[in-house]
């Protein structure tokens, strides 16, 4: 058996390992516009919610329109072979 020698002095361990792999950039997508909507009482907002579609808590930050489900990138998990 042949054997393979690393040198790892020029470059690191990770690097070594993404040598050829193309190259990934993430777009970032930012919205057209921003609004502020302010509910004087639980009732407006709940009326809000049920007009828009949405649900809406008091702790809500941030709604996409339409909804839009959030997408978190560490539930995506590349599996080879399976």
């Amino acid at each position: 058996m042949d054997s393979f020698i690393l040198d790892v002095t020029t470059t690191d361990e990770w690097e070594f390992h993404w040598i050829g792999m193309p190259e990934f950039q993430q777009v970032r997508k930012k919205p057209v516009s921003q609004i502020t909507v302010r509910f004087e009482t639980q009732e407006d907002m709940d009326n809000f919610a049920e007009l828009i579609g949405q649900k809406l808590t008091l702790k809500t930050k941030s709604i996409w329109h339409p909804h839009r489900p959030h997408k978190l990138a560490n539930k995506k998990v590349w599996r080879d072979g399976e």
